[in-house]
């Protein structure tokens, strides 16, 4: 039962640590749109998307408005495009990314993720198409966000996917040159990726889940570096019950606003993904949580245990809070979304090797870090299959999403504006992976994968 100090705790949260509740995500399967004439096919996922999201960005600010809680963004997510290109004779994807991008403005949503295609075990019907025609869909629409599965710890990776997404990615960034190479920053690319993950750019709506959802975001690091400056010295494990309590009470509040928003859109509630998702706004930093945690600076050696603990408590206060967990739920390291990772990154104190090292143990993986433009692809299709290994073995999800700064070297800055933010180019070791890369094939499933 609520008290007067949980409501005023809760207020202060809001006012000044800002807390928020980052996302409400629409999920909208797309499978009964297949049709083989492509245009009857996007003119059924424009009314699809439209019919059900009419009223998702109303509902959120009215529910932002009457319940005093920040709903930074309203997102549709929808099935995987590959899987319902696949029926169409005529396999033109980047129709299907114009209507999808009709639809998103139309409902007026900030992003729509789910141009997307899962590869892990080899090609479908369509998958081809719609991965070649990534870089110019993400170049001709604001809205739309792209992602690829090319792997997960039960098929192994698809390096010939791999290979493939390393030279989508530098083609995407090109392509895009001219705006600070935005494309790269809405591509991500998975291994293990989940199905009901609500924040973007990897967000879709999997084959398993049902029709329409709703899944929920939410968001608080600067409550959690609050809670631990009040707590002053104390030691680790005190640390990990006071991170547990605090996101105990993030996630209730983002459980509230997803049964809400589930009730007045007619809309089953899916979950609620409870990690701490950080922006460019100083005191919202993971970073400065691991720094108030004892480091002097993110990136410094202590920086992958911090983050382990972190993590952990993260989950375990979170998920008694809501009936649903999913998603991702964890602490996410976008470099260029996160002050802390900014001033760390550009100190020297963060490079690339660390934070691979720092996503074995937290959420998602090398995330919105700004690389050199002269990057090859095969080094770029390298990256991916390191972290995707991380992934396949340790079974959980890892992602890549870089951007080649095209015309920019190290110490350089690219500046995406908003949540996405800005960050320096980081050093990438030039050594060629080439040969590797060019074997193509398969990497064989983990000994872990044998759990049957």
């Amino acid at each position: 039962m609520l008290n007067a100090h949980d409501i005023l705790e809760t207020i202060h949260m809001i006012q000044d640590e800002h807390l928020d509740v980052r996302t409400i995500t629409m999920g909208i399967s797309l499978l009964d749109c297949a049709h083989s004439d492509l245009d009857t096919m996007c003119t059924r996922v424009y009314d699809k998307i439209t019919r059900h999201a009419e009223h998702l960005v109303k509902t959120g600010e009215d529910i932002e408005r009457e319940f005093g809680i920040p709903i930074i963004n309203k997102r549709i997510s929808v099935t995987p495009a590959a899987m319902v290109l696949a029926a169409c004779d005529n396999k033109d994807a980047i129709k299907l990314a114009y209507a999808l991008e009709r639809a998103a403005a139309a409902c007026g949503v900030n992003f729509l993720g789910g141009y997307s295609a899962l590869v892990q075990k080899g090609f479908g019907p369509g998958d081809r198409e719609l991965m070649e025609s990534i870089p110019q869909a993400l170049a001709e629409t604001e809205h739309i966000c792209s992602s690829v599965n090319i792997g997960s710890t039960k098929a192994g990776l698809n390096m010939d996917a791999v290979a493939m997404m390393g030279r989508i990615v530098k083609q995407t960034a090109e392509l895009t040159a001219d705006r600070q190479c935005i494309g790269a920053a809405k591509l991500v690319v998975f291994c293990n990726a989940p199905e009901d993950n609500p924040f973007m750019a990897g967000a879709f709506h999997g084959p398993g889940e049902p029709d329409v959802e709703i899944n929920v975001g939410v968001s608080g690091p600067g409550v959690v570096r609050a809670a631990l400056a009040k707590a002053g010295d104390c030691d680790l494990t005190a640390v990990a019950d006071i991170i547990k309590k605090t996101a105990f009470k993030i996630t209730r509040m983002g459980q509230l606003v997803a049964t809400e928003a589930s009730k007045r859109l007619g809309v089953p509630f899916g979950i609620v993904d409870l990690s701490l998702a950080p922006t460019p706004a100083v005191g919202d930093s993971v970073a400065h949580i691991l720094e108030e945690i004892g480091l002097e600076s993110c990136g410094g050696y202590g920086t992958t245990a911090a983050l382990a603990l972190l993590n952990d408590a993260v989950k375990k206060g979170g998920v008694m809070a809501s009936s649903h967990v999913g998603g991702l739920s964890g602490a996410f390291i976008p470099v260029t979304e996160d002050a802390g990772m900014i001033a760390a990154a550009t100190s020297g104190a963060l490079r690339l090797e660390k934070l691979e090292a720092m996503t074995a143990v937290c959420s998602v993986g090398l995330d919105m870090i700004n690389i050199p433009g002269d990057t090859t692809p095969e080094v770029i299709a390298a990256i991916i299959a390191d972290e995707a290994a991380i992934g396949m073995v340790n079974s959980k999800t890892t992602a890549v999403r870089v951007i080649p700064a095209i015309g920019k070297t190290v110490g350089d800055t690219l500046s995406f504006g908003g949540l996405l933010g800005e960050g320096p180019v980081m050093a990438v070791n030039p050594a060629s992976p080439a040969r590797f890369i060019g074997r193509g094939g398969r990497i064989p499933a983990p000994m872990q994968s044998l759990k049957n």
